[in-house]
């Protein structure tokens, strides 16, 4: 028998919904049910950085978990055959970084590839 070993990757939604205000609570508990959740008290983490509004999120990603392995550019270069050049422009939003190179990266860094993407 064969068993399933991965979970697959979902994609988050947002859901906006419009109805009586006394009915709000009934709703919410009822889609909590599904693995919704109220996140109408919070705000896109972009309005906070406005700095990092031009920026690709795959770029602060990049950075960000290079950062807590505690590499430098120039260590993540030599353990994943990406050139250091490279890994500073796509780390800056000029260059993509492509399946392949998610890939390379991800394993040294320790974090499934999509998040790369």
């Amino acid at each position: 028998m064969q068993v399933l070993t991965k979970t697959h990757h979902t994609e988050d939604i947002e859901l906006r919904i419009i109805g009586p205000k006394h009915k709000k609570d009934d709703v919410l508990r009822e889609i909590k049910k599904h693995g919704y959740a109220d996140s109408s008290d919070s705000i896109h983490w972009r309005e906070l950085f406005p700095e990092f509004e031009n920026e690709p999120d795959y770029s602060m990603v990049l950075r960000k978990v290079r950062s807590k392995e505690g590499l430098t550019q120039n260590e993540l270069s030599k353990m994943t055959g990406i050139p250091q050049g490279h890994i500073s422009k796509m780390e800056n939003g000029k260059l993509a970084i492509g399946k392949d190179r998610a890939k390379r990266l991800a394993e040294v860094l320790k974090v499934d590839y999509r998040i790369l993407l």
